[in-house]
């Protein structure tokens, strides 16, 4: 394991699951928040939950939705590029995806797995998120990295994809993380564990493609 590696993870992990905790603390009894995150996460699997309608901005300064990428499968996350814990971890996650993506769909973009990252920083602009997109080979295409274009749109963008955000004194932000899944109808189907293996990452994105 390379050096420093497993430090981090311990922080990150721990981090994620106070920033979790904080979460669902307000909707479950007390410390159940593991067996509640549990069954949401199944309610949603067996039931797919709408997503608002947002208008987003990626790093190149386009203009996009949800939408457009109805009709298949995408994956997504939820960072902010000042983030040294558990963002890196999901970006590292999401770049191993890509790659697989890219060595399974070599120069065929139209048939790699979308992959979505949002910030949730009002200060992460597209040069900003162009240049965090740079450290991960983020190709604009089949793997964007965007804001919210309207704040007052990102609460409600948080609540659907239930992400807790926690501003701290020192300007950075705590926040729970995991990886999901929007079926074909754009809808949230999946919530994955931020240590999924990317084959079954690109699996469980697979069964929402019907």
């Amino acid at each position: 394991m390379p050096n420093g590696q497993w430090p981090r993870t311990i922080v990150a992990s721990l981090v994620i699951g106070l920033a979790g905790g904080a979460l669902f603390w307000r909707g479950t009894d007390g410390f159940r928040a593991v067996t509640s995150e549990q069954a949401r996460r199944v309610a949603i699997a067996a039931s797919p939950r709408s997503l608002p309608a947002v208008d987003l901005e990626d790093q190149n300064g386009r203009s996009f939705t949800l939408e457009e990428y109805r009709g298949r499968p995408v994956i997504v996350d939820f960072v902010y590029t000042q983030c040294r814990l558990a963002c890196p971890l999901l970006s590292d996650a999401f770049q191993r995806v890509a790659r697989a993506e890219q060595a399974k769909w070599p120069g065929d973009v139209d048939r790699q797995l979308p992959l979505l990252s949002i910030t949730f920083d009002p200060e992460d602009t597209p040069p900003r998120l162009r240049e965090y997109a740079g450290h991960y080979s983020a190709d604009g295409r089949s793997w964007r990295f965007a804001r919210v274009k309207d704040q007052r749109d990102l609460a409600q963008l948080l609540r659907a994809f239930d992400i807790v955000v926690i501003r701290e004194p020192q300007g950075g932000f705590q926040h729970n993380a995991a990886i999901h899944v929007l079926d074909v109808q754009g809808r949230l189907a999946r919530v994955l564990d931020l240590g999924t293996p990317s084959e079954d990452v690109a699996r469980a994105a697979e069964g929402q493609s019907r």
